[in-house]
């Protein structure tokens, strides 16, 4: 009777280590397909544009480098057009570089002084005595 108990307490512990051995594959197989979708080109091209996109710092140096391109290419436009002459050519993509670089260098101070110049266009307090001045025929 013994022999008996101790084969079913066996049978037991078998049968518990072959769910658990059971459990664990389907836990790998779990974690190998996470594994392989993460390993895939496009999820990694999506993370790494995710992460570098997540910081705030990142995202501000984007915003002024755009600001900066965009403020280099509209100097370029307004000063030399679209010419046709090399030189002109040159010495535009020479003042939009430059324009786009210190731009992007000192957007802060940039954005800044112009904060403050549309606060004082907008803000403009007349004074009481100040009439205006108008024509009567």
């Amino acid at each position: 009777m013994e022999n008996k108990s101790q084969m079913q307490l066996l049978d037991e512990r078998i049968y518990s280590l072959k769910n658990k051995q059971t459990e664990e594959l389907i836990l790998v197989k779990e974690q190998f397909h996470v594994v392989y979708e993460s390993v895939k080109p496009m999820n990694l091209i999506k993370s790494a544009f995710h992460d570098m996109t997540s910081s705030s710092d990142t995202k501000n140096g984007l915003v002024d480098s755009a600001i900066g391109l965009a403020t280099g290419f509209l100097s370029k436009k307004l000063l030399f057009g679209s010419s046709i002459n090399p030189i002109k050519n040159i010495l535009g993509s020479v003042l939009q570089q430059a324009v786009s670089n210190i731009v992007a260098n000192h957007a802060e101070g940039i954005k800044s002084k112009g904060a403050n110049l549309i606060l004082k266009l907008f803000n403009r307090k007349k004074d009481p005595g100040t009439k205006l001045i108008t024509h009567e025929a």
